[in-house]
């Protein structure tokens, strides 16, 4: 089985853009691909051990929770303190990039992303 790529965004067009970008991976069994609407969600999974992951990608802007103060609680858990995160987002500040970067978050991503970038970044960072 390969690694396990969580997105969580509160857009369905931008998780299936991300999973077409990542089709020839996720075909080829490198890595698996999961995805949530909801990081609420996805907190909740990780904090009570349901779910697990070897790369998170996250957008910023979403209603339930920011995927900054998403990082912050996960990069908190002991469990998932060395786990990469990339932030996928339409925001592009300094202040924001500089706010990621102290949450210990391993990539910015500006969307509308550039698919192979994102394969690039992917395979990188889990060394796939």
């Amino acid at each position: 089985m390969g690694k396990k790529v969580i997105i969580v965004d509160d857009s369905r067009a931008v998780i299936a853009t991300a999973e077409l970008a990542l089709d020839e991976i996720i075909g080829s069994g490198l890595i698996e691909f999961k995805s949530y609407l909801n990081p609420l969600e996805l907190l909740e999974a990780l904090q009570n051990g349901t779910e697990d992951f070897d790369l998170l990608i996250s957008d910023v802007n979403m209603p339930q929770l920011n995927g900054l103060e998403l990082s912050r609680q996960i990069k908190a858990d002991a469990r998932y303190a060395n786990k990469p995160i990339i932030i996928l987002t339409t925001e592009s500040s300094n202040e924001m990039k500089m706010t990621g970067k102290e949450i210990g978050v391993t990539g910015w991503m500006v969307k509308p992303f550039n698919n192979e970038k994102l394969v690039k970044s992917v395979k990188m960072i889990l060394g796939v």
